[in-house]
């Protein structure tokens, strides 16, 4: 009997710990589902509450303004409209590397190309091959090296997979900007100006 009531005491005082556990955070969801959704409000509200975002209080504080570039300032309790989609380059011109080493990027549109461990689309054209009848770049000769050092006739497994280091690429404006410089021209400039 002792036995049965000290359960019957132990289960009430353990039960009632994740009650009061649980209060604050159901508290938290049901105001959460009393705020209007983000998409009811209006242009000009979202506007508004945008533009308070970004005026510096009153205090000295710097204010942060592109912390989220993503975001474009729009506040994180609303929901931001999708930018357009961007265009993928389909003009067959090559681009510059940006570094030593840089995978050639793709200059043409490769949707719904088939890559997987029993098609690869890629090397319909870029095999040595088949390279010269499509006019297109063959396939670098280290591409048919494993990683132990051994060449093969065909592609090594571990470059099979192109778009692992290959991609497309669009004419979506950059969300931030960039100053990265080529290193010839880094050093050019630093030639230049007697460095």
């Amino acid at each position: 009997m002792r036995s049965a009531l000290f359960w019957i005491i132990a289960v009430f005082l353990v039960g009632t710990l994740i009650v009061v556990t649980m209060l604050p955070h159901i508290h938290h969801e049901e105001t959460a589902t009393q705020s209007p959704p983000a998409s009811a409000q209006s242009a000009p509200v979202a506007r508004q509450v945008a533009s308070r975002a970004t005026v510096p209080p009153e205090t000295n504080t710097p204010v942060a303004t592109n912390l989220d570039a993503l975001r474009r300032g729009i506040p994180i309790n609303q929901e931001a409209m999708p930018l357009p989609m961007a265009a993928v380059e389909n003009n067959d011109v090559p681009r510059e590397r940006n570094y030593p080493m840089q995978p050639p990027t793709i200059p043409h549109s490769i949707d719904n190309y088939q890559v997987d461990k029993n098609y690869n689309r890629c090397l319909m054209c870029h095999t040595r091959a088949n390279a010269a009848k499509f006019n297109a770049p063959a396939i670098a000769a280290s591409h048919y090296v494993t990683r132990e050092g051994q060449v093969l006739a065909q592609i090594s497994p571990r470059r099979y997979f192109c778009t692992q280091c290959h991609v497309p690429q669009t004419n979506a404006k950059p969300l931030v900007g960039n100053t990265y410089q080529y290193d010839t021209a880094v050093i050019q400039a630093a030639a230049k100006n007697g460095q």
